[in-house]
């Protein structure tokens, strides 16, 4: 079934995929996403934007600082509109400095992970052509490895505590290098620092580039997990008319007053681009920005700081913080809206979350593709286990392998049209017409299924999919049952080959601390009450930790491939 289609499908027929950004999704006309700083900086000029490592920057002074950065690129260097620039920075105040200076002067950003290797940095820059790069000093040592092989001519270095006052500055930045080694030695001689840029840009003027919403702002690389990382091209249109498709289901919720939403997922990942560095932005909101979520100490003592509002996470760090004895015994009074995305989150890891901290999760859906968000639950009307309804202005079509549409019910392919569906796969002719139907629907590779009042249910990925003796057995149905469990954390389930069925079951699991470890036979049987025979996992393995993406993704592909190896 099509959801919506005849409110709004005939809007996108016979446009261009990027290029649409509807009225209804654009009340003040914006143009680019700088216009949207503009208006926030106008509204909340005074108000604190973003916070790090100590430091907080106001709506003034990010425009101040993003002006400069600006001027920088174009009085100081050869760089033209078009051109791209690498960010590769993890969540400090540095992010949306650069970010919205590097859009100020017309360039294209491509958000580059600060964890990857020197081989994935050398194929992202040079599938991107980019010209210029701002790094994290913690990560400079990679790029000394590959500047030679790319087209860099402009390099910017910082550090964590680089918009510190002086002293302090200076204590943070060499305790970081000197004390903790965190900062691998280098040599770049040809780059500068941003605060260098800065004081180099600092009074001059900016000339406005007149970006148009059909123009790329953002070149969001895959993950790379199912083959060769491939940039989606985000345009402004994409990016505001997904600002505000989530801002009408956050509407009722986020007031324009003093909001305090806690940051752990990078910048870089579009989850967090969106939610951080746009539409809570946009709203004049102040977002606590978390450079490693993974120090539970450390960002259990940074939350003791605030009374905070919002949360925005996944399931993983969900159950991680819901299992730290220090963060149970926080102050929640404040807090009213948790948004969940990123992966499925499971029903024991919502129903923890709210047991510890009183505020039900919400979850929604998306892809890099679209920007991300595609379905988001409704406030209040919240349903887990479904990913929500999808966004106003969005056409969903559950499709069949035969490509026709799927009736109420049924699980098939999702597929998704509406104005946040990126332009396409950069320099991708063949992926981008691979990814999309004749009648313009993004493919995007997950199973699902639509219940009959519309909520959206996610069975699993197309690829992840187990096939036991012809049945079809979808991981997160497993890892959702096994995570129930009270001596299980988490939990990952793969296909594996028998002799028989074709494929079997493995799971592999995480227990709580201090839990006992179950036998086979009981985690078999715990299944078994509330799974079909043929899902119940064969194998069990229990394991330490489970390996995960930069953004706690667990990765089956590598679970598979080390069955593999």
């Amino acid at each position: 079934m099509t959801m919506d289609t005849s409110a709004h499908s005939n809007l996108y027929m016979g446009k261009a995929p990027g290029s649409y950004l509807p009225d209804s999704l654009n009340p003040h006309g914006y143009q680019s996403l700088t216009d949207v700083l503009a208006l926030a900086t106008k509204n909340f000029a005074d108000r604190a934007a973003f916070t790090s490592v100590g430091q907080t920057i106001t709506y003034r002074e990010l425009n101040e600082k993003s002006d400069q950065f600006a001027a920088y690129i174009q009085h100081q260097t050869d760089l033209e509109v078009g051109d791209r620039i690498a960010i590769q920075l993890p969540n400090v105040i540095q992010y949306p400095v650069v970010l919205f200076g590097a859009l100020k002067a017309g360039l294209i950003v491509v958000n580059t992970n600060p964890l990857y290797t020197a081989t994935e940095l050398e194929h992202q820059f040079n599938d991107a052509n980019v010209k210029a790069l701002v790094v994290f000093a913690n990560m400079a040592h990679n790029v000394e490895k590959i500047l030679a092989k790319t087209s860099i001519k402009h390099l910017i270095i910082t550090e964590i505590a680089d918009f510190h006052p002086p002293l302090k500055r200076l204590l943070v930045n060499s305790v970081v290098k000197y004390v903790k080694k965190m900062v691998p030695a280098y040599h770049l001689p040809s780059a500068l620092t941003l605060n260098e840029v800065l004081a180099k840009g600092k009074g001059k003027a900016v000339a406005k580039v007149n970006s148009t919403p059909d123009e790329v702002a953002v070149l969001q690389y895959t993950g790379g997990t199912t083959g060769v990382a491939k940039g989606a091209m985000l345009t402004h249109a994409n990016l505001i008319s997904n600002m505000y498709q989530l801002s009408s289901r956050l509407i009722s919720i986020i007031d324009e007053k003093e909001e305090v939403y806690i940051a752990p997922l990078p910048l870089y990942h579009i989850y967090a681009f969106l939610i951080h560095g746009l539409t809570l932005l946009e709203r004049g909101a102040h977002s606590v920005l978390i450079p490693n979520p993974r120090d539970l100490p450390g960002f259990v003592k940074e939350l003791k700081k605030w009374r905070f509002t919002g949360f925005c996470g996944l399931n993983t760090l969900f159950v991680g913080l819901c299992n730290n004895a220090d963060f149970r015994a926080l102050d929640f009074s404040s807090l009213k809206l948790t948004c969940s995305g990123g992966m499925p989150l499971t029903h024991a890891a919502a129903n923890e979350w709210k047991k510890v901290t009183g505020c039900q999760v919400v979850e929604g859906y998306g892809l890099t593709e679209t920007s991300p968000v595609v379905s988001f639950n409704p406030i209040g009307k919240e349903r887990i286990g479904t990913i929500g309804l999808p966004v106003t202005e969005t056409d969903i079509k559950i499709q069949g392998k035969d490509g026709s549409a799927l009736p109420q019910g049924e699980s098939g392919m999702l597929c998704v049209r509406g104005p946040q569906v990126m332009k396409g796969y950069w320099n991708r002719e063949e992926a981008t017409r691979e990814a999309m139907t004749e009648d313009g629907f993004l493919i995007t590779g997950d199973i699902a299924m639509q219940h009959p009042d519309g909520y959206l249910q996610i069975v699993d990925r197309a690829k992840d999919m187990i096939i036991v003796s012809g049945f079809n057995v979808y991981p997160t149905e497993v890892e959702d049952c096994l995570s129930s469990h009270p001596a299980i954390l988490e939990s990952a389930a793969i296909g594996v080959p028998d002799d028989k069925a074709g494929e079997a079951v493995k799971a592999f699991v995480v227990l709580r601390a201090n839990a006992e470890k179950p036998d086979v036979k009981e985690l078999r049987a715990y299944c078994k009450e509330h799974l079909a025979a043929y899902k119940v996992p064969k194998y069990f393995e229990i394991r330490m930790e489970l390996p995960k993406t930069n953004v706690g993704k667990v990765l089956r592909r590598a679970l598979r491939e080390e069955e593999q190896a």
